[in-house]
């Protein structure tokens, strides 16, 4: 019988309903998970929606508990390490928890099209929002309704969300401590190789590389950036190589500094026996280069699980006294970086 159901049409709550032996109004109860139903018809529902491999209508369900269990994501289109880290542990951390996600990707870092990806999220009925947005968009104002529970992957967004929740790396602290190794190592200064200008990531690292050099009396070599490709990478260090007398480059993120590696070797040097390098993210690559490379790790799996369980709880009624909290970074020393020779 349960086969020639399942082969006729869609399951419905009727099958469920004459296979347990209960009314319709009750398989409801079950699978919405109302009180007032006893173990053992309980029981026999659950026994039934297993036999018949009955699915729930996501959007009846909604009517009838008001709530869509659904979360909205904005993110930019970017294949960048870190933002494709943070998507993956909100996709993992979504599902398990037996929401659905629905994305809005930004082309680029136009604050109309930042509001109006917003704008649709929450008129898809969303119970949450989450901005991991890494073009630093001047934190505008958003059209988030007040109560509707907001997340951001960055810094927060406006001075009037006090409610917002944020959660994220100290990417600040993480660029000192590349820098600061590569000065302890005796190196007189410390060049620096960004990201794009308008990522609000390259402007905390700058910070970061800024704050070591000024602690220690060093004037800062001016930046030279670039696009977070490898490219970009090998193009700058070549820029910086033209100074004459480096032998240390703290760069963005592991990317460029792959390529910067290579532009030392095409000038006829050594890493790290004529320049050491340094960058940022801990990229699975980063320890299996011919050189494995110095970086500074994030860890992406702890900033989304932490993330996502604030924010779950404070769907649930049970927002966190502290709502922004800075994960520490950590600094894996390889053998790209040495004592100044």
């Amino acid at each position: 019988m349960a086969d020639a159901v399942k082969g006729a049409h869609r399951v419905s709550m009727m099958d469920i309903a004459r296979a347990a032996g209960v009314s319709q109004k009750t398989v409801s109860r079950v699978v919405n998970d109302e009180p007032n139903v006893s173990a053992a018809v309980r029981e026999a529902v659950t026994a039934a929606i297993a036999e018949l491999g009955f699915r729930p209508n996501a959007a009846a369900r909604a009517l009838v508990t008001r709530r869509s269990r659904r979360i909205g994501m904005v993110t930019v289109t970017t294949t960048a390490y870190g933002p494709a880290s943070i998507l993956e542990g909100v996709e993992h951390a979504v599902r398990r928890a037996g929401y659905s996600l629905s994305l809005a990707r930004m082309a680029g870092d136009d604050v109309q099209e930042y509001r109006e990806a917003i704008e649709r999220l929450v008129d898809e009925g969303c119970e949450a929002i989450v901005l991991s947005e890494p073009i630093d968009l001047g934190h505008p104002a958003l059209p988030v309704p007040a109560g509707l529970p907001l997340l951001s992957f960055d810094t927060p967004s406006s001075q009037h969300r006090p409610d917002e929740l944020v959660v994220g790396a100290d990417e600040v602290g993480g660029a000192r401590s590349a820098t600061e190794h590569l000065l302890a190592l005796g190196h007189p200064t410390v060049h620096h190789i960004s990201g794009p200008p308008a990522w609000a990531a390259s402007g905390r690292r700058v910070q970061g590389w800024r704050a070591a050099l000024d602690d220690a009396g060093v004037a800062a070599p001016p930046v030279v950036g670039g696009d977070w490709s490898p490219a970009s990478g090998y193009e700058a260090m070549r820029e910086v190589l033209r100074r004459g007398d480096v032998t240390a480059v703290f760069v963005a993120n592991d990317s460029m500094a792959i390529g910067a590696m290579r532009a030392v070797a095409d000038a006829g040097l050594s890493v790290p026996g004529d320049v050491s390098v340094a960058g940022f993210d801990d990229t699975p690559e980063s320890a299996y280069l011919a050189v494995p490379l110095t970086t500074v790790r994030q860890d992406f799996a702890e900033v989304t699980r932490l993330a996502m369980h604030r924010l779950l709880r404070t769907i649930e009624g049970h927002p966190p006294t502290e709502r922004h909290r800075s994960i520490p970074t950590q600094l894996v020393v390889r053998e790209s970086t040495a004592p100044l020779a």
